[in-house]
């Protein structure tokens, strides 16, 4: 069985690191990329190796935001793997603010992130492998028009644009699909009721958590006819 390798942006923390130790799990040699929390990738790091030890992780520190290092960014992982089978742009910031209260700092800070970082890293995912898959990760928000995160919202709904986008330049053999989630984890400092409380506004009623979300990578993993397809797993919340 010939292995397969993956690199995760904002691999680390939450969700990311949800998805490595789950693609750990399944076999993956994993790149795991971070910014700011090196000591959570170094410790993430030695438990797969120690869990997974005929398997393959390195960490690779990157400033999304930072032209200069993302443009070198998948040269650099490469030089280590020497092809990646699936590039998962999970990284993003989330931050608040509606229309009239976003200033140029707050709306580049999201578009570099959220949107620029995963449209260079995508195309040299494309440049640089002959076959592959590209998971972006998305938000439920961008069904809807709420300006509470006005930037953010914006910068997702471009992702959105661009996994259609490339799902059809790259066909067929770099398959582009992405998953939009709604909450899944408290915000720090918030519970589980957090969560409990949004959940009764949604058709299920009840949190999904992160299982819809590894579930819906196994799917997007599993179904090779599967491309430019984005799937929502938030308990039916996009349809409000």
């Amino acid at each position: 069985m010939i292995s397969k390798n993956v690199l995760i942006t904002g691999a680390v923390k939450r969700i990311g690191k949800e998805i490595s130790e789950h693609l750990a799990s399944k076999g993956f040699n994993i790149a795991l990329h971070y910014n700011s929390s090196k000591k959570e990738a170094l410790e993430l790091q030695a438990k797969l190796i120690n869990s997974y030890p005929l398997q393959k992780f390195k960490i690779f520190h990157c400033d999304l935001s930072n032209e200069f290092e993302l443009e070198q960014f998948i040269d650099k992982v490469m030089n280590c793997f020497e092809r990646l089978d699936v590039l998962v742009n999970n990284a993003s910031v989330f931050d608040p603010g509606i229309i009239r209260e976003t200033d140029v700092n707050l709306y580049n800070q999201q578009m570099d992130v959220n949107l620029k970082a995963p449209f260079i890293l995508s195309r040299d995912f494309v440049l640089n492998n002959k076959k592959g898959l590209i998971i972006n990760f998305l938000d439920t928000r961008i069904s809807g028009y709420s300006s509470s995160h006005a930037a953010y919202c914006i910068s997702k709904v471009g992702l959105a644009h661009l996994t259609k986008m490339m799902a059809l330049e790259c066909g067929p053999n770099i398959r582009v699909n992405g998953i939009a989630p709604g909450a899944s984890l408290p915000p720090e400092g918030k519970g589980q009721d957090y969560l409990d409380n949004l959940a009764k506004k949604t058709p299920m009623k009840i949190p999904g958590g992160l299982k819809p979300i590894l579930l819906s990578v196994d799917y997007v993993l599993s179904n090779g006819n599967l491309t430019g397809q984005i799937l929502y797993c938030d308990g039916g919340e996009q349809l409000l």
